[in-house]
């Protein structure tokens, strides 16, 4: 029985602290949210515009006083980066391009052999 006592000392226990947090870590989704916008105009991909702009809503939507102290630019232009994004990964539905003129005008003008 004696092997079942409590062998634990309660003067030698040490309680658990957070450890500080630091201010260099990195902020992924304000990354994210920054980049992504340039990534969907630069690719015309519309799946990556609305991601980005999901992820611009979520990052202002969290950001603390701290960060907005801190941070270059403010949240919101990056939902204005990504709502543009948007714009012009639609632009091709309104405004489609010019067709190539000389593909179709080589292959339609040219004089009959004879």
């Amino acid at each position: 029985m004696a092997s079942k006592k409590d062998m634990r000392r309660a003067d030698l226990v040490i309680p658990y602290v957070d450890p500080p947090k630091q201010n260099s870590d990195a902020d992924m989704s304000g990354a994210m949210s920054s980049t992504m916008p340039m990534a969907a105009m630069f690719t015309r991909n519309r799946m990556i515009g609305w991601v980005s702009l999901v992820f611009s809503l979520q990052s202002w939507l969290a950001e603390t006083p701290e960060q907005r102290k801190t941070a270059n630019t403010p949240a919101y232009m990056s939902i204005f980066m990504s709502l543009m994004a948007l714009i012009v990964t639609y632009l091709p539905l309104f405004l489609p391009p010019p067709a190539a003129r000389s593909s179709a005008t080589a292959a339609g003008s040219q004089a009959p052999s004879q």
